[in-house]
């Protein structure tokens, strides 16, 4: 599903500091593939420009390894899961991961929740996120409303997110605009490089 550039929404403006921010690239494992392949492009394009500007980039993959990590979920997702060790498990092949990228697992949808993701981030001098990945209202929302409480300047990718439906995916942009995120668009930063 391919969305527009979202500047309706738009309530402020601000460009991310290369020195203190991250890229975090929220499941985009092979289970989510059916949503994660038509933004694929645009979620390479975000890494590649992040990448030039030394901004590390940072995986999630949320998986579940026993019955004792399943939380709501268990209940709230009728036992279907992503489990460790199976392919759907695994970041997409087509993914522009390297080597020495951080790969954190959770099991929630926030990529904050028991991952040391916080810790992580104040070790290498992170103050600001860039949020990518799916699901738009679920994880991703769910990691910028995070980053947010606990101290991160957060932005939101309007197009290298995706979820389910157009209005899903609107719903969680006119949020993240009003209270959370500024918004970006991989497009239009791609184009301010040129």
């Amino acid at each position: 599903m391919s969305f527009s550039h979202y500047s309706k929404y738009e309530t402020r403006k601000r460009n991310p500091n290369p020195k203190s921010c991250a890229l975090l690239v929220i499941d985009m494992q092979n289970y989510f593939s059916s949503m994660a392949t038509p933004i694929l492009l645009n979620i390479n394009t975000t890494i590649s420009l992040c990448r030039r500007t030394s901004i590390p980039v940072i995986f999630t993959r949320h998986l579940h390894k026993s019955p004792s990590d399943y939380d709501m979920l268990g209940e709230w997702c009728s036992g279907e899961l992503v489990f460790d060790g199976t392919p759907e498990a695994e970041l997409m092949a087509a993914l522009d991961v390297h080597g020495d990228d951080v790969v954190v697992e959770k099991n929630t949808y926030s990529a904050f929740r028991n991952t040391g993701l916080e810790e992580k981030q104040v070790e290498m001098g992170v103050e600001e996120v860039i949020v990518t990945g799916v699901m738009t209202n679920v994880c991703c929302e769910t990691t910028a409303r995070e980053a947010f409480i606990r101290g991160f300047r957060v932005f939101f990718s309007t197009d290298a997110t995706a979820t389910l439906d157009e209005d899903l995916h609107e719903a969680t942009l006119k949020n993240m605009a009003f209270g959370f995120a500024y918004l970006l668009d991989s497009q239009l930063e791609k184009e301010k490089e040129m």
